[in-house]
This record gives structure tokens, C-alpha cells and sequence, in this order.
């Protein structure tokens, strides 16, 4: 049996699960694993089961033809042959690509952390990202920079979306970074993973996905016209660019356009490509939001908060119109005085705020911001809350910089 997926149970431990070619096996059975290295580890099976619609059913015996899911043993991996003592004969292996995007995963220590969330210690975030690396074999987990981080590496941004919404809905409440690719580096020449991106749009839409695919660093490698208006299109393009794309593309089609992407190996660096021109608007104190700070600072960028919203020094509570960062007071109240004059009491009218998805947030961040994840809210702030010492780090690398 040729191992081609793996599971995991609170009960019976790893499972392997794949297609018997050959051969017949029963509960019980002593068997052997052999893996990428040829050696031959001992297997016994503690329980079969198979398939019946959407559940499983235990067996006494299973043959030829059979997807199964076989438990017994801890040191399997995709890819692996498990056959009988007598005769193992090792299958073609099937290799699982390499994750190409990491995130940082790191405790919420902002003043509003610990109300929201049910598990906010690392030690349970831990825990729960060990049991989805048993449960999902693209996903990988390693300790990060400092003791209050891990690092989880995928095979894309919108995996780990994914996996960030379903630990929120759990209770888990966590700060995330931006996604960063995974580089390799041979020969001292810088490589990076690359996408086969495949496209099926509207005709009208050619020249505007064309466009902006090429200014990520994409190249057309095949395009079919079939004549009922839609076009067929291929790239070959970075990993990096897909990285918010996503969005983009389904407000480029009208949301009629359909994308797929498969990883297509690595290619020598293909140069920096533009990301986001505009900075952010960044609260300088705790408190709640005040309609008349909002009002005047409407001018300065798009906001992302509501009146009466809780903010705290350095969460990020709009976008910037120019490429800079500014700190603001949104809790600054008009100033009361017992005179009254035409004109000066006019209602207080806002835009309308359209609220970030996570998957937009994700996107949205530059490397010194995180996003504030919990089950009730999803926040934007700086990796580094403090106005003063974002100031003084600042200034340290612009002087580290000269001096370089």
C-alpha cells in the first residue's frame, strides 16, 4: 500500500491512509513501513477501516482495490510503503511540496487582549498548531525569533488564512504577522518559489488582469481564446505577487473570474515588485473613539473604526493618504464653552466605514504591523505599540543606514 495522505486521532494516533495494490492484510497483522531511506521499520495494525460514504467502518480484512485507513504506527510519512514482512518490495514514492510562505504567530499583548478570547496562552496556541501539523502535512511549525512566537509555514497566504479563522472560532486569541516567502539560496544566488497561475476570465477583462499581473513580476506563458467570450490565460509569476491579488482580481472581473495556482519549482529572483504606496493612521492614546475626532481626520485617509470603538496607542485605525505613518488622538472631544454662536452646532456626519475581512487585514499590514485576531474582532496594530519607541527605532536605522 502506497501511503498517499495522513490523519490523525485523539484515540488511535497517526493514520495512514492509501490504496492496496496487492496483497490482502487483516487487524493484528505484523507489517512493515518502508521509508524514503529503503529501511524497513515493524508495523502492527491495531484497527482497519474504510471508506462508506462519509464515515468510516472498521474491517477484519481488506484486499486488493481498498482505500485505507490504517493505524498502527507514529513514524509514517506521505509517500511511504507499508507491505507485507515476507516481501517488501517499496512503490514509487509521491513527494509533498515545500512550503513556500511563513507567518508569525505571537500572544496578544495589547491592552485589550484576554477579553475575547478562551485561549490566549502559547503554550494552547502550540498545542493547537502540533495537532493541525498531524492533521494537514503541508502545514509546518518551528519556534520563532523570541520565546513568545512560532513561525508556521504553508503553501500560501490563503492556507493560512484558513487555519487563522478556524483557530478564532475555537477561542483562540493570537497576533499574526505579515506572510513572508521562504527563499533558497545556492550558489550564492537568491531563489524564490514560483506559481503556474491559471486564469479563465471574461474578454473584457484581459487587459486589466494582464496589467497587473505584469507589473507583479508575471509572465504570459499561454493564452486560448475559445470564441464565446471568455480567454484562457497562463503566468508563470512569484509566489510574493499572489500575495493579495486574490482581492484585486475578483473586483477587476466583477467576480466573474475564476483562479488556480500550482507551485512550479524555483527560479532565480526576479526583482522587487510595488506593494503598498500609503501609510497608516495610528492612535497615540487608549480610549473610545469620539465622532468629532473621526470627522477631522476623515481628510487624512480612509478610517477603519467606528464611533465609540475601543482603540490603545498604536493600533492602526486607518490608511494614510501618502506613503508616511501619523499619529493621531481619535478620542479628542470638542471643546465645550458656555457661548453659542450660528453655524457652530452642525450635525457631525461620517463616511461609511466598510469593515476589513481577515483575509484583507492580512494583506494589509506592512512588516512592522500585526494583526490582532480574536473571536469577536480583528485589529490592526504596530508590532511595537509605543509612539516614542517606534520614534527612536526609526531613527536608529535611518542612521544605521547612512552610516552604511
Amino acid at each position: 500500500m502506497l501511503v498517499s495522505d495522513l490523519g490523525y486521532s485523539d484515540y488511535l494516533g497517526r493514520l495512514a491512509i492509501g490504496k492496496i495494490f496487492n496483497g490482502t492484510a487483516r487487524s493484528r497483522d505484523t507489517l512493515v513501513c518502508i521509508g524514503k531511506s529503503r529501511e524497513s521499520s515493524p508495523l502492527k495494525v491495531s484497527k482497519l477501516q474504510v471508506y462508506d460514504g462519509i464515515t468510516l467502518r472498521e474491517m477484519d480484512s481488506v484486499g486488493a482495490g481498498d482505500i485505507v485507513v490504517l493505524s498502527g504506527t507514529e513514524a509514517v510519512e506521505i509517500g511511504d510503503t507499508i507491505c507485507n514482512r515476507e516481501a517488501p518490495l517499496p512503490l514509487k514514492r509521491i513527494a509533498v511540496d515545500e512550503p513556500t510562505v511563513s507567518m508569525k504567530f505571537t500572544i496578544n499583548d495589547s491592552p485589550l487582549g484576554g477579553r475575547d478570547g478562551k485561549y490566549v496562552q502559547l503554550n494552547r496556541i502550540r498545542e493547537r498548531l502540533l495537532q493541525e501539523t498531524r492533521r494537514n502535512v503541508a502545514i509546518r511549525l518551528e519556534n520563532g525569533g523570541d520565546r513568545d512566537s512560532l513561525l508556521v509555514k504553508g503553501r500560501g497566504e490563503f492556507q493560512l488564512a484558513i487555519l487563522i479563522e478556524t483557530m478564532r472560532r475555537e477561542g483562540y486569541e493570537f497576533c499574526v504577522g505579515r506572510p513572508e516567502v521562504i527563499y533558497r539560496y545556492e550558489n550564492n544566488q537568491r531563489l524564490e518559489p514560483i506559481e503556474r497561475l491559471l486564469i479563465d476570465c471574461e474578454k473584457r477583462f484581459l487587459g486589466v488582469v494582464t496589467e497587473k499581473l505584469s507589473i507583479r513580476k508575471a509572465k504570459m506563458t499561454h493564452l486560448i481564446n475559445s470564441g464565446n467570450g471568455r480567454v484562457r490565460i497562463e503566468f508563470s509569476l512569484p509566489v510574493r505577487s499572489l500575495i493579495g491579488y486574490r482581492d484585486e482580481f475578483l473586483t477587476d472581473t466583477r467576480g466573474t473570474g475564476i483562479m488556480h495556482s500550482l507551485f512550479d519549482g524555483y527560479e532565480s529572483f526576479r526583482g522587487e515588485c510595488p506593494s503598498r504606496f500609503t501609510g497608516s493612521i495610528v492612535s497615540d492614546r487608549n480610549g473610545h473613539a469620539v465622532p468629532y475626532a473621526l470627522f477631522n481626520l476623515e481628510p487624512r485617509g480612509r478610517l477603519f473604526i467606528l464611533p465609540g470603538d475601543p482603540v490603545y496607542e498604536g493600533m492602526i485605525i486607518g490608511e494614510h493618504n501618502r506613503g508616511s505613518d501619523i499619529d493621531v488622538n481619535p478620542c479628542r472631544e470638542k471643546k465645550l464653552s458656555n457661548m453659542r454662536a450660528a453655524g457652530k452646532d452642525n450635525n457631525v456626519t461620517l463616511s461609511p466605514v466598510k469593515p476589513f475581512t481577515l483575509e484583507q487585514t492580512i494583506n494589509f499590514i506592512r512588516e512592522d504591523e500585526l494583526v490582532e485576531v480574536t473571536p469577536w474582532s480583528v485589529r490592526i496594530r504596530k508590532a511595537v505599540l509605543s509612539a516614542q519607541k517606534r520614534h527612536t527605532l526609526r531613527a536608529c536605522q535611518v542612521k544605521n543606514s547612512q552610516a552604511a
